[in-house]
């Protein structure tokens, strides 16, 4: 049986259309020999969501996004985003859509999976989404407080430059480094210090050391008891010598302690000044001589 030619073009345009269809599917991210799993999930706003984007489970890959619905009737009431996963993928209770902006525009959609042991989403459910304000909207929230900061930074260059031009900051740098020049001239002297003269007190220092370990030495070496013995006997005879200055058995006792030999004494003092007072202005009282009565006595003689 002979197969028309119409009929082989038929086919083939059909087979044609066929590889067509598996090859645009394949470049969508559609797997062509195994079958998905189909979630949904309902978004405030899509945030430019496209179609075949992937969907990742914390960061992993696991399907893509597969229709995009907007219910025209209903404006407002969100955007119905349609996902493919791998067959069998188990999504526990608690799990949550969330779409990250890319800082160049565009989002991913990124699945935070839940932690229940048991319950689960079936394929065909809608998943709760939350909303993310992405690291975009984080710098437009950090925006105003950066202006602040700029501000602040502004009014404090306008200061320093302010500090800057005051000729004081000047005088200041120049007291700084002539002080600086000082304490370098001061730390040389002090290095000169350490090299020379404390080695040469260090030095003195030890033989001072080295003469008061001799002293010790000859001290302990002295008969300490003999010396001792001489200074008792030494302060006996003291001892002595003032027990004989205290009685009246001597005569130097008498003087130190008779008041009656005191006082004669003073009076024989005092009757002496008189005497020799009275002598000096009546001489003649108590000298009779001539000195020319004896030469002719002695001439007759």
């Amino acid at each position: 049986m002979s197969i028309s030619r119409e009929v082989k073009i038929g086919l083939t345009g059909i087979i044609a259309l066929v590889v067509l269809f598996l090859i645009i599917n394949f470049l969508q991210g559609s797997s062509l020999f195994s079958t998905q799993d189909t979630y949904y999930i309902n978004f405030r706003n899509a945030k430019a969501l496209a179609k075949s984007s992937p969907v990742y489970a914390d960061g992993y890959n696991v399907g893509i996004v597969s229709n995009i619905h907007y219910d025209y009737d209903h404006p407002g009431s969100g955007v119905i985003v349609e996902i493919s996963v791998e067959h069998g993928m188990r999504v526990p209770a608690g799990t949550v859509a969330v779409l990250d902006e890319a800082m160049l525009g565009g989002c991913t959609l990124n699945l935070l999976m839940g932690n229940s042991p048991v319950e689960r989403f079936a394929p065909g459910d809608t998943l709760p989404s939350e909303a993310n304000n992405g690291l975009m909207a984080r710098a437009a929230e950090l925006l105003p407080k950066l202006e602040q900061t700029m501000a602040k930074v502004d009014t404090l260059l306008t200061t320093l430059n302010t500090v800057a031009g005051d000729p004081n900051i000047r005088a200041i740098l120049s007291n700084t480094n002539e002080l600086t020049a000082n304490l370098g001239q001061t730390s040389r002297s002090l290095n000169q210090l350490l090299e020379k003269d404390v080695p040469a007190m260090t030095q003195t220092f030890n033989q001072a050391g080295q003469n008061v370990v001799a002293l010790t030495d000859s001290l302990r070496q002295l008969d300490l008891a003999a010396t001792l013995s001489k200074v008792n006997g030494v302060v006996s005879n003291v001892d002595q010598m003032t027990a004989r200055l205290n009685s009246k058995d001597n005569n130097v006792g008498l003087l130190l302690n008779d008041t009656t030999l005191y006082g004669n004494l003073t009076r024989t003092t005092l009757d002496a000044a008189r005497l020799l007072e009275d002598l000096k202005a009546h001489p003649k009282r108590y000298v009779h001589f001539s000195v020319f009565g004896r030469k002719e006595k002695s001439e007759n003689q």
